[in-house]
């Protein structure tokens, strides 16, 4: 999955198949290239080489799947949205900074829901719990270790 700003500037990418680092970026900036030069209207699923792109623009960022030829696309669209909606939730209407300045946010709800690039967990309800239930863990373990020892 791929997270990247009209302009172009890459905001987050989680690969689920191992690729050296110079492969990874020279289809980061394939794939960007082919996404951003498509029209507005134009269908949100593109073939290229053996794979299908599912993307949806959603504010200033776009979100982009690669999928087998074999794998549904609308359901990769759900799971677009789906993960646009959990951001949402934790942030409150995500916008580019927010992705920015708590990336390790967003690769940890991105975590949460898919498991090497399959869908983990559907429910609207788990995931956000399971983000709490972290984030009260990090401030206890922040709390923790601020306190001094003697």
């Amino acid at each position: 999955m791929l997270l990247f700003s009209r302009q172009g500037k890459l905001r987050l990418q989680k690969w689920y198949t191992p690729l050296l680092d110079k492969e990874k970026k020279k289809i980061t900036r394939e794939l960007i290239q082919i996404v951003l030069s498509r029209q507005s209207r134009m269908c949100s699923f593109v073939e290229w080489r053996d794979l299908k792109i599912i993307y949806k623009r959603f504010a200033s960022l776009y979100f982009c799947c690669a999928i087998e030829e074999q794998d549904n696309e609308l359901l990769t669209l759900e799971i677009i949205h789906r993960y646009v909606e959990l951001l949402d939730k934790y942030f409150g209407n995500v916008c580019e900074l927010d992705i920015i300045f708590n990336f390790e946010k967003a690769y940890f709800i991105l975590d949460e829901f898919l498991i090497g690039g399959e869908l983990q967990d559907t429910s609207k309800q788990s995931i956000p719990k399971a983000i709490e239930e972290a984030d009260m863990l990090q401030e206890t373990m922040e709390e923790y270790m601020a306190k001094p020892t003697f």
